[in-house]
């Protein structure tokens, strides 16, 4: 049987800041996130699984992003650890939800770090293809398991 690709969109807001930027982002800044999250697998053929003809039921990955991606990420502000280090952020409102990472914040290396967490989240069966991490209406940054693979 044919593997089949199903794709859930996702929104979340978030700021960030590039640390040693040369241009405007370097300063704390915000954006309305959209995620794309494709995943590919065949579907259930088993005709007693209410799960039939499904490869993965859409309020499954929802869950699994949610509670993976944008719990986590919604309304937090990313930065570089090395800014913790620095003592420039206080602790507590309104800074009650500071995500560390490490590496610089981009559309590009978040949406690494979401393919990394998303790919372990997932049910045995059902890989995770595609994900596409729009930052601004017209600016995303996109990632393929095929360009992985290379």
């Amino acid at each position: 049987m044919s593997k089949i690709r199903i794709t859930k969109e996702f929104r979340f807001e978030a700021a960030h800041a590039l640390k040693g930027y040369d241009g405007p982002c370097r300063n704390i800044h915000g954006h309305s996130y959209e995620l794309a999250v494709t995943v590919t697998a065949v579907p259930i053929t088993d005709a007693a699984s209410p799960k039939c003809g499904m490869i993965m039921d859409f309020g499954d990955l929802k869950c699994l992003i949610k509670s993976g991606i944008t719990d986590l990420f919604d309304h937090a502000l990313i930065l570089p650890e090395s800014f913790k280090d620095q003592g420039l952020i206080p602790e507590g409102e309104p800074f009650a939800n500071v995500v560390y990472v490490d590496y610089q914040p981009t559309s590009e290396n978040i949406l690494l770090d979401f393919a990394g967490r998303i790919s372990r989240l997932l049910p045995e069966g059902i890989t995770l293809h595609h994900l596409m991490l729009r930052e601004t209406s017209t600016s995303y940054a996109e990632w393929y398991l095929s360009d992985q693979e290379e």
